[in-house]
Parts: C-alpha cells; sequence; structure tokens
C-alpha cells in the first residue's frame, strides 16, 4: 500500500467521482482508476460501488476511509512536528471555534499569544458544538475552544479556562427591557429564537425552561450567533446568549437582562485529544490559554 493510493482513495471518497477526482489532483483519470484499481486487489476487497459515472463507499470502503483520514493526519502531524522540533515559537497552531467564541474570546486569546509570540501562525476552523468535538476526536484538528466543556468523553480532555452566565437578550420594545433582572417563567409565552435541534446552546436554554416546567416556543432559528442577535434586534423573539457574545456592544433595538431564576451558566474552555500528543506550537498555545485567562480572572475579581 502506497501514500499515493491512499490520497487518491480519499479524494475519490470525498468527492464520489473519479474523474472530479482526477481533476482536483491535476492527474489523468486512468491514473487514479488504475492506482484505485491496484489498491483494491492488494487489500482484497472492492471499496467502492461502481454506478455510472459516480461512486459510492462499500461498508468496508467506508472502514477504510476512516482508518486511513485517521492516518493521513497521524503522518502530518509528525511532518509538522519535526518542522516545528527546533522552534515551536514559529509553527502554526490548527484550532477550531464556534460561533459564540468568534467575537471576544478567539480574538482576545489569539491577540494576547501574538504579542508573546509574533512569529506563530494560525489556521482556523469554526463548526458547531459536536462537530468540532468530532474533529478533534478524528485528528483533523488536535484543539478547539468549547462551551461547555465536555466531560467524561473517553477520547477528548477538557480544561475549563472560565465559567460564564447566560443572560436575556430582548427587543428593546419588550415589556421586561427596563426590569434590572427576570426569570425565565416571565418569558413563558413569548416566541423564543434559538439554534437548530442538535446545537448545545439550544439544549441548555430548554433545559433551564424546563426546569421551570414549560418548554419554550419557537419561532424562528439560526446557526450562528449574529443570526440569532439579528432576529431579536429585528423584534421577532427573545432568546438566551452568553454574556462573552455582548461584550463589545449590544445589537441595535435590544437590551441583555440578567436571568435570575435558574441561574443559566455554561463552562468554557479548550478540548484536546487524549491519545495523541499536541504539535510542539500547540502546546505552547494550549499552556498560554490556560495561564492567560487565569491570570485575566484575577485582574476582573
Amino acid at each position: 500500500m502506497e501514500l499515493k493510493q491512499i490520497k487518491y482513495f480519499l479524494e475519490v471518497a470525498k468527492r464520489e467521482h473519479v474523474t472530479e477526482a482526477a481533476n482536483a489532483l491535476h492527474i489523468a483519470q486512468s491514473a487514479v482508476s488504475r492506482q484505485i484499481f491496484n489498491l483494491e486487489q492488494e487489500l482484497g476487497v472492492s471499496l467502492f460501488i461502481r454506478e455510472g459515472r459516480t461512486v459510492k463507499l462499500t461498508p468496508i470502503g467506508r472502514v477504510f476511509k476512516e482508518h486511513m483520514e485517521q492516518a493521513i493526519h497521524a503522518i502530518d502531524d509528525a511532518a509538522q512536528v519535526i518542522e516545528e522540533y527546533t522552534d515551536p515559537e514559529r509553527g502554526t497552531v490548527h484550532v477550531g471555534f464556534p460561533s459564540s467564541l468568534s467575537a471576544y474570546m478567539l480574538p482576545t486569546a489569539v491577540s494576547g499569544f501574538r504579542e508573546r509570540y509574533p512569529d506563530v501562525k494560525f489556521k482556523l476552523k469554526q463548526g458547531s458544538y459536536h462537530e468540532l468535538k468530532k474533529a478533534v476526536t478524528n485528528g483533523e484538528i488536535n484543539m478547539a475552544l468549547l462551551g461547555p466543556v465536555p466531560t467524561n468523553e473517553k477520547k477528548l480532555k477538557g480544561a475549563i479556562l472560565f465559567t460564564e452566565n447566560m443572560v436575556a437578550l430582548l427587543p428593546a420594545s419588550h415589556r421586561f427591557a427596563q426590569s434590572p433582572s427576570l426569570t425565565l417563567n416571565d418569558l413563558r409565552g413569548d416566541q423564543f429564537i434559538l439554534f437548530p435541534e442538535n446545537y448545545i446552546l439550544r439544549t441548555l436554554i430548554i433545559n433551564a425552561c424546563n426546569q421551570l416546567g414549560f418548554d419554550p416556543e419557537v419561532s424562528f432559528e439560526g446557526e450562528d450567533i449574529d443570526a440569532i442577535k439579528g432576529l431579536v434586534s429585528a423584534g421577532l423573539g427573545v432568546t438566551l446568549v452568553p454574556e462573552i457574545t455582548l461584550v463589545d456592544s449590544l445589537p441595535r433595538a435590544t437590551v441583555k437582562v440578567p436571568v435570575r431564576e435558574p441561574n443559566v451558566a455554561r463552562t468554557v474552555g479548550v478540548i484536546i485529544p487524549k491519545d495523541r500528543q499536541l504539535l510542539p506550537t500547540e502546546k505552547v498555545f494550549y499552556d498560554f490559554l490556560k495561564e492567560f485567562f487565569t491570570r485575566l480572572e484575577r485582574f476582573q475579581n
């Protein structure tokens, strides 16, 4: 089995089309087909089902793909370790983040780190909570900022950097807009604007409402925090958002109101794999994050 064959296989598996894979690889289609055929002959199994001009992975092909993706990530990491070994202060940090941490936490952390290590480069991957957990588990990236920090994960290690409250974001015309605080029960009859199903912040908000005996009526959904804030700004409903997303400014025609019952909060931190070592530069950034937010919390308190 050759590295070239694995890369050709993964490209075909991703595109489900041999010609498109060959174009992306800038080689002849016949060369791709031949290498895939040789790989299948060596393994003694069919990796693809041919359907006209397209191909689909066989069940064993899907299993093989998962393992080969991890193998390629490991090879890429090994090459980067060697490159960074002599000077980790000039390497690259690959880090994932969700939209709720993109406006304040990520820029603050990266800016602080770059002041100390100006030659380090960053490659950023935005995704949902579950997408980022999967990316770290599968080796696509070795680190992600997340909130809340997952616990009891077999393949992930989480470090909490700080805890923050969720606050109600209301249209400026809302009946509780001038209140010093409110309970979720006060919003029982309101239309809620939330993330779609299976998003962690939606689950957190719904669970908080359930503590008070009701399911929120969801009128609109948004896949990122800015979309949700924009819908509230348009007067289409209410929501709860992490307080950190409102640090710099409030959206037009909105107000934030603390929630006193129940106390809705989330942990925020960083996850790394349990079964892989961080790359040298990533280890420097990981240690910096823990030090930086410890100092920041002491300063704010």
